[in-house]
């Protein structure tokens, strides 16, 4: 793992919006949540809804520097482009590898989805 401030990790000013995103998921997420959880993906243990700094990514293994994000309909995303750059960017400076996946690939194609997660 990268070395990080371990103070902008899970900060408590999001807490509540992550219990809040844990307790609501899209269907994508709790079809993707059902094949990382309980270290299914290559021994590894991956959270839901973890925070890095300001941002809170969708899943994040901390012992691979792995962030994958479920991102809505492709109309939404344009709306949030600079927004998601930021993020990204941000993320990246830390050492952390995003991976982002459409919902509808989740949907229609759970195995490919979980096979670039391995890779």
């Amino acid at each position: 793992m990268a070395k990080r401030d371990l103070n902008s990790i899970n900060i408590p000013p999001l807490k509540a919006r992550r219990r809040e995103l844990r307790n609501n998921p899209t269907p994508a997420e709790a079809i993707l949540w059902k094949h990382l959880q309980r270290r299914q993906m290559l021994g590894k243990k991956f959270r839901r809804q973890y925070s890095i700094g300001r941002y809170i990514v969708d899943f994040f293994c901390v012992e691979c520097d792995i962030g994958v994000e479920l991102d809505g309909a492709p109309h939404f995303r344009e709306l949030r482009a600079e927004y998601e750059a930021e993020r990204t960017a941000f993320l990246q400076g830390l050492g952390i590898e995003l991976i982002r996946f459409e919902n509808r690939t989740v949907h229609q194609n759970i195995q490919a989805v979980l096979e670039t997660i391995r890779e």
